[in-house]
């Protein structure tokens, strides 16, 4: 196998390896590798591992791998074993023409961390051609006068090999008149010449017919030939000959087919058909025959194809001229090609890194080279991207350019990016590339959840269906997939008095909130408390809100009479003197509503009463006064029913039964209280009483003269002691009794009943008011007080 490292060249290797991990390989020779055209496919041709001197793996583990400008796929790389492996037959004529040596560069590009090594592969040229004469046929027109020692040019053969594979010697098949001399052109190339060394006699030989053989280098020689006619000719003495005999021009590579190259001219002293000069190329190539044309009359040379300064910088033309007697005249045209600046930058892209996480540090987002075909300025080039977006590029070595991030980048600022990376030449004018790349941002859960409102106020009417569904909670998560799936969670409360667990629930996926249980608004008004809302990113983040419950009061609750009780013991009579006048007030209905708001409104009505228009309640205040003045015929005893109502929908209410008795005087002796009166009544007419009070009249001034004193006697030792009036146990215990403004009056009051237990008709006495003329304050009024009935509350 003819491909090897050379053991030298692998010494130099080894110590530019170590001076390229030494310090920036920008300067270090790259490394070179040497194969034969034709080699089989799959010939090794290296280890790179071990050229670099890097560890087992450490090329697999760093993204190597090989690139080229041309991108031509001559290489096959194994980042396993480092091996590098040819992967076609290669052609040297195909892939470097005439150029020698035949390089083809080529770079190992390791992406973690970023580091490029350069490398060659090396062409040898084996000898496959033979050399080749454009003509199989050359004819000579050589006048029989011309002397022994004279020379003619003669085409030269073409051999696509280099080197010593080249063309390397002419022959020419034995004869007496003419040997071949071989000239060196000074580029490389020999042509062959035709020296005579005999003079010719057309009469005695008119032609001659001669085999050219051109032999190349190589080891065996190549050969090829062809035939060479000469015929002899009467005499011409004059040869044609040019003005100049080295023509050099410069030719802009972009100038258009037909345009003039160069004028040549020669001249010719003979006349007649032996003075008339035709212009031709003399033995040109292909290639020129392709690319130029010449006026045979003129001697102008045309474009005939366009030039390219990249493919060709010089071209060298032999033009002949020749008259009609068959003497010609040579001179050399030498065409430079000047670049323009007609070839846009190019940017051949190595790797691309997407998507890109979010807050990460300077990130490596792509390597790419860029290059230029032109030359000089028109092949300088600069390389930018857009102002405003987060990236940054970075120039390394061989034109490689690094495109990194400026700054950590936010997803949920901006999720893609899209990059014109824009290369321009300096050429006039200037051309540009723009080549675009998207990037996109992969997310981080770096962002909490946050609610729609910092606080939630709900409302639940009380007496509510389990299960009920009373308000949701809602967050947002800016970040994206599982970092942007919330869960809702309900927080221990702060007060662990409050049973949360049992008073609502939460969906964890969507935050609607529950009552588990029903609500009732007289044994909790309001609660509060916190959820939470995480998601599902690692680590999980989380934020809270304040949830705020009130209990919206439902009508539940009928109103509930204070006074007077109704709790099934004796009613309670209000006693009203016949004297009063009309407003006079009777007795305060109080009752309360469990409930609050307008169902805790209360109104006040009277409902049935013994004789309609006597009394009346207002409706607000619960009180119940007379409506007009009394009257001898009113009668004694009247009952009222008082309805409380709340302002509730649909309303609740309640009654409360108001005994009232209508008496003469406080000082009226003889007062029967309902239930006795009504017995008495039952036993005894009205008229035995009438009879024994006006029998006993004496009598009774003289007990009621030692009762007043024994009154005032009590008063003044009460005063004294605090202690109350004492008497007789009977069916209505008398005592000092304190109203305070929780029942009927608002105002405190104090007023003496003193009873005669001894009474067999249970007979009773009022005192004065221990606090003569007393006011008090009901529901905003003035009133005069009076005594009032006995009752369960302390009256």
């Amino acid at each position: 196998m003819e491909a090897r490292v050379v053991r030298a060249v692998q010494k130099r290797q080894v110590l530019f390896l170590c001076v390229f991990l030494g310090v920036s390989w920008a300067g270090a020779e790259p490394l070179r590798y040497f194969v034969a055209e034709e080699t089989e496919r799959g010939t090794f041709l290296a280890n790179l591992a071990i050229d670099l001197e890097l560890g087992a793996g450490e090329l697999s583990a760093r993204g190597s791998r090989i690139i080229s400008d041309e991108n031509i796929g001559f290489l096959l790389f194994n980042p396993l074993t480092g091996d590098l492996l040819l992967n076609e037959k290669l052609d040297r004529e195909e892939l470097c023409g005439p150029t020698e040596p035949c390089v083809l560069p080529f770079q190992l590009l390791l992406e973690k961390p970023f580091q490029i090594f350069r490398a060659e592969l090396w062409v040898r040229d084996i000898n496959d051609h033979s050399p080749v004469f454009l003509d199989r046929e050359i004819t000579l027109n050589i006048l029989e006068s011309t002397t022994p020692g004279a020379t003619f040019l003669l085409e030269s053969a073409q051999d696509s090999d280099v080197g010593i594979n080249n063309l390397r010697n002419y022959t020419i098949s034995s004869n007496v008149y003419f040997h071949i001399n071989i000239r060196d052109s000074g580029e490389g190339n020999v042509y062959p010449e035709l020296v005579l060394d005999r003079v010719l006699d057309r009469e005695e030989v008119p032609e001659l017919r001669l085999t050219l053989t051109a032999l190349d280098g190589g080891s065996p020689p190549r050969s090829g030939t062809t035939l060479i006619h000469i015929l002899v000719l009467d005499i011409n003495d004059n040869v044609p000959e040019f003005v100049e005999s080295l023509y050099k021009v410069q030719v802009p590579e972009n100038s258009p087919v037909g345009s003039l190259v160069v004028a040549v001219s020669a001249r010719d002293l003979d006349t007649g058909s032996n003075g008339e000069i035709v212009y031709a190329f003399f033995y040109a190539t292909e290639r020129i025959l392709k690319t130029f044309q010449i006026n045979s009359t003129s001697g102008n040379l045309h474009l005939k194809a366009e030039l390219n300064y990249e493919a060709i910088q010089t071209y060298t033309l032999t033009i002949q001229a020749k008259d009609g007697g068959g003497l010609s005249g040579k001179c050399t045209v030498v065409v430079h090609v000047t670049d323009v600046n007609d070839n846009p930058p190019e940017l051949l892209m190595s790797s691309l890194t997407s998507p890109i996480a979010e807050n990460s540090p300077e990130t490596v987002v792509g390597v790419f080279r860029i290059r230029d075909r032109d030359s000089g300025n028109n092949a300088k080039m600069v390389c930018s991207v857009q102002d405003h977006l987060p990236f940054v590029l970075k120039p390394s070595v061989e034109n490689f350019y690094t495109l990194v991030t400026k700054r950590p980048l936010d997803r949920e600022s901006q999720a893609e990016y899209n990059i014109t990376i824009t290369v321009t030449d300096l050429g006039t004018p200037r051309l540009k590339t723009q080549h675009n790349i998207t990037v996109t941002v992969s997310d981080v859960n770096d962002n909490a959840p946050a609610f729609s409102q910092a606080a939630y106020t709900l409302r639940v009417r009380e007496n509510n269906s389990p299960a009920l569904h009373i308000g949701s909670v809602s967050a947002t998560d800016r970040d994206s997939g599982a970092n942007a799936q919330v869960t809702y969670s309900l927080l221990p409360p702060q007060d662990p008095q409050l049973p949360l667990a049992s008073l609502v629930s939460i969906n964890a996926d969507n935050g609607q909130l529950f009552a588990l249980r029903s609500l009732d608004f007289e044994a909790l008004r309001a609660f509060e408390f916190r959820v939470g809302a995480a998601d599902r990113g690692s680590p999980a983040l989380s934020s809270q809100a304040l949830v705020r419950v009130l209990v919206v009061d439902d009508n539940d609750n009928s109103p509930f009479v204070l006074y007077p009780l109704q709790n099934g013991s004796a009613p309670c009579t209000e006693l009203v003197p016949r004297a009063a006048e009309a407003g006079y007030l009777v007795t305060k209905v109080v009752a309360v509503d469990g409930d609050s708001g307008q169902n805790a409104w209360l109104s006040y009505q009277l409902l049935k009463a013994t004789e309609p228009g006597l009394f009346g309640v207002w409706a607000h205040s619960g009180e119940v006064r007379t409506a007009r003045l009394l009257s001898e015929r009113d009668a004694v005893k009247h009952r009222l029913v008082v309805l409380v109502k709340d302002n509730g929908e649909p309303p609740l209410s309640a009654s409360v039964t108001l005994h009232v008795l209508l008496v003469d005087g406080f000082s009226q002796p003889y007062l029967p209280l309902p239930d006795a009166a009504a017995a008495e009544a039952r036993a005894d007419p009205l008229t035995v009483y009438l009879v024994v009070a006006l029998a006993s009249v004496s009598s009774l001034f003289l007990f009621s003269v030692l009762v007043f004193v024994a009154v005032r006697l009590c008063r003044r030792s009460r005063a004294a002691s605090g202690g109350g009036c004492s008497v007789p146990e009977g069916p209505f215990p008398g005592h000092l009794v304190d109203v305070s403004g929780a029942g009927t009056l608002s105002h405190s009051y104090q007023y003496e009943v003193c009873l005669r237990g001894d009474s067999g008709t249970n007979e009773f006495k009022f005192l004065k008011p221990i606090i003569p003329n007393l006011k008090f304050q009901i529901t905003g009024r003035e009133v005069e007080e009076y005594p009032s009935c006995q009752n369960d509350l302390g009256f």
